[in-house]
């Protein structure tokens, strides 16, 4: 089976709890929830979470929230890979299914679809060989042509260099930026890797509007904006 996770922490050390920020007069944490509802590759969603308040708020938005996580997972600047893991075998445990892939959908992205999480499953499928998909969209900066990594010695270089410099954005090789929108991961690479990037990975591309994260106060307030100006902008 595949099993959705949204797994959120309290007390973020940017901002208030992002998951119940408002957007429309509706906590952050609906909009994933609600998309949710709408995907056809979830054979079930539930939030993991250390915090009653965010658990509470999750219910309320008809999600289910059938255990809590243990506090040092649920400490801000946790890693997810062991959150998704434990959340994997609890499930297990509880329920007596076997689960095949975690797909994990991060609240702070409010604007992704059904068919963007769909589509990740799908790919995960189709290529058997693949530990993990990920969410992307093209990256408005690229590494080989207009970022700069800090030298030991305080000078600054291009990122990743070939045999001749890129002088054009065309001849750049193609690169993502990748959003929390969706992470499909398959349960062996759970317990192969202690992280996503040692897998072997694919990007399933979205849009980039609909990739809009929210990890500090700017982002929220452009989002709000957004919202106030069109307001079929989601």
């Amino acid at each position: 089976m595949i099993l959705g996770t949204i797994c959120c922490i309290g007390n973020n050390k940017d901002m208030a709890d992002k998951s119940a920020l408002l957007l429309n007069d509706k906590p952050l944490i609906a909009y994933t929830i609600e998309t949710t509802h709408q995907c056809s590759m979830l054979d079930d969603v539930i939030v993991s979470t250390g915090s009653e308040d965010i658990a509470a708020t999750a219910i309320q938005c008809h999600a289910k929230v059938p255990f809590m996580l243990p506090a040092p997972l649920a400490m801000e600047g946790s890693s997810k890979w062991p959150v998704l893991l434990h959340v994997l075998e609890k499930y297990e445990k509880e329920f007596g299914k076997e689960v095949s892939y975690i797909v994990d959908m991060d609240v702070t992205v409010p604007f992704k679809t059904a068919a963007d999480i769909d589509g990740a499953v799908k790919m995960a499928l189709q290529h058997p060989e693949t530990d993990v998909v990920i969410t992307g969209y093209h990256s408005r900066r690229n590494p080989y042509l207009n970022m700069v990594e800090l030298t030991k010695k305080g000078y600054v270089e291009i990122v990743k260099k070939l045999d001749e410099p890129v002088v054009r954005w065309q001849d750049a090789p193609t690169v993502f930026s990748l959003s929390n929108a969706a992470f499909v991961i398959k349960k062996s690479a759970l317990y192969n890797y202690s992280h996503w990037s040692q897998a072997v990975c694919r990007v399933y591309e979205i849009h980039s509007k609909r990739a809009l994260d929210i990890d500090e106060e700017t982002d929220y307030e452009l989002i709000k904006f957004l919202l106030s100006r069109h307001p079929s902008f989601e």
